[in-house]
């Protein structure tokens, strides 16, 4: 059997990738379906064609039973079937690649603009330090190299798990229109260029029945693990739908009601600066700088102006992987 050891570095990184349940099913597939297959299954097969005897001296007919005995030996078929159950997490995998490197770009954008807001701030040792802290963080979330699972991201991903498990349940179809669930000891050949009706003999049967059982069982759990996963996911989903992620209150200078974030001192739409990408920044933070610049006097005073300067960095840092983008 050809070396696992590509196949298994791109399912690593999916792993990295995936949801707890995904991860189990990665390792199912990973342990008990790749090393069952390599390490033991392939071996009880070894002898599949020297050991398959008919009772017949016809020259070619040993191998014309043999065809119709097993169209496909089941370790190439098991093969197969690894490799087509595990081509849709691939797919997956390209789009995680291409969605990093989008974050990376807005990652970057809100570095130079956090340090622009660094150079406009007063001198304020305090906020400068956490300015400091902020830009750390945002080098911290490069390190950890993981897309959010939403969007676009989040379709690619329920797709790619109804699509391998139409290919678990097509390959479970098909062997067993092939070989069934059983590894018969005889098989009775009639085909020519045999004389009569032949009889051939299959090596190990109970051994090769008990690896077939195997394998089918680990395609079930597989298959029923990608519909946990659906169902997990839908739960999530409708969990935050209805729920929603959790509010913010604004208490600074007085307490605001919720619907006030939505407006700025004369009640218009907040717009953010043309100098700054805000396609990142979580609208409570900059709702929270419009409503203290709308009660900062000329004349008003440090803390409120110390206030002011905190929610600007609210602003500008303001949850980065809260995002939202679809690719």
């Amino acid at each position: 059997m050809g070396d696992w050891n590509l196949l298994g570095s791109f399912l690593e990184e999916v792993h990295i990738h995936s949801t707890i349940v995904g991860k189990i099913w990665l390792t199912i597939l990973f342990i008990f379906r790749m090393l069952v297959l390599g390490v033991a299954a392939e071996d009880v097969w070894d002898d599949e064609q020297s050991e398959f005897i008919c009772n017949t001296e016809q020259p070619g007919c040993s191998n014309i039973c043999y065809n119709k005995a097993f169209p496909i030996s089941l370790i190439r078929y098991w093969v197969l079937q690894i490799i087509f159950v595990s081509s849709p997490s691939l797919v997956y995998m390209g789009h995680v690649l291409y969605r990093l490197r989008a974050l990376e770009k807005e990652r970057q954008k809100e570095k130079a603009c956090l340090r622009a807001q660094l150079e406009d701030l007063e001198p304020m040792p305090e906020e400068h330090r956490r300015v400091e802290r902020e830009l750390q963080k945002l080098e911290e979330q490069k390190k950890v190299n993981k897309a959010p699972l939403r969007g676009s991201l989040l379709l690619t991903y329920v797709l790619h798990i109804l699509t391998r498990s139409v290919v678990e349940v097509g390959f479970l179809i098909g062997q067993y229109l092939l070989y069934g669930f059983h590894m018969s000891p005889l098989y009775k050949c009639t085909r020519p260029p045999c004389p009569n009706t032949v009889d051939c003999f299959v090596s190990r049967p109970t051994e090769k029945t008990i690896f077939m059982i195997l394998m089918n069982s680990i395609a079930a759990v597989s298959l029923f693990l990608s519909i946990l996963e659906i169902a997990h996911l839908g739960i999530k989903r409708i969990k935050k739908t209805l729920y929603g992620p959790p509010r913010r209150y604004i208490t600074n200078a007085g307490s605001h009601h919720p619907m006030e974030t939505q407006f700025a001192g004369s009640g218009s739409k907040l717009q953010a600066p043309a100098s700054c990408n805000r396609s990142l920044l979580h609208p409570d933070a900059v709702s929270e700088v419009a409503l203290l610049r709308s009660e900062m006097s000329p004349g008003g005073n440090a803390s409120l102006a110390s206030a002011l300067a905190s929610a600007q960095l609210q602003e500008l840092t303001g949850l980065v992987a809260w995002n939202h983008l679809c690719f």
